[in-house]
């Protein structure tokens, strides 16, 4: 048997609350994510752990499993401007060869299909996938490669509980025996 997280007894009419999924709950949760009818990812034998409403998942997923409780089962589609958004073609960009060349040559790395990491003008880090290779330009496209898809997710919620304070202020679900930070 196994205990079901209760946020407190009421005694006015002998009642115990279930706890629900809410911000600043541990969510454990199995799922399989389909995407076009194929089975793109799953949790596997251990569910995937989060803290909920703090943006560590994408938004249409953390809004179907709003008030849900620990052993509730599920199965929802997230459309992809509530995943990860939409397609966007100026997304798509050509860029001059000369920045993929090392010592004069052009990189090893760069070919199509290949997914790389740039930096844009401000220094962010973009992760793109090369479409093509011509005799000057290397067209990349910078979408997610999920952009545009909805996203049906089927599965359970394994285990549910409120996050501490530490796991809040860090950002991240601690271990079963607390954590420790590497000085």
């Amino acid at each position: 048997n196994k205990l079901v997280c209760i946020r407190g007894f009421h005694k006015g009419n002998n009642t115990f609350e279930v706890m629900k999924i809410g911000k600043n709950a541990v969510v454990g949760v199995n799922y399989v994510l389909d995407v076009d009818g194929k089975q793109l990812d799953a949790s596997g034998d251990s569910p995937l752990t989060y803290i909920h409403g703090h943006g560590m998942m994408i938004p249409g997923f953390e809004k179907q499993l709003e008030g849900l409780a620990e052993g509730e089962k599920y199965d929802f589609l997230v459309p992809a401007a509530e995943g990860y958004g939409e397609f966007k073609e100026e997304a798509i960009v050509d860029l001059d060869k000369s920045i993929f060349l090392v010592d004069g040559s052009m990189s090893t790395d760069v070919f199509e299909g290949a997914q790389l990491q740039l930096t844009n003008q401000d220094g962010q880090p973009m992760t793109g996938v090369v479409n093509t290779v011509s005799e000057d330009k290397v067209t990349m496209d910078f979408n997610h490669q999920l952009a545009g898809k909805d996203l049906h997710f089927i599965g359970s919620i394994a285990e549910l509980r409120e996050a501490t304070e530490e796991e809040i202020t860090h950002g991240h679900v601690h271990g079963p025996e607390g954590h420790q930070e590497q000085e």
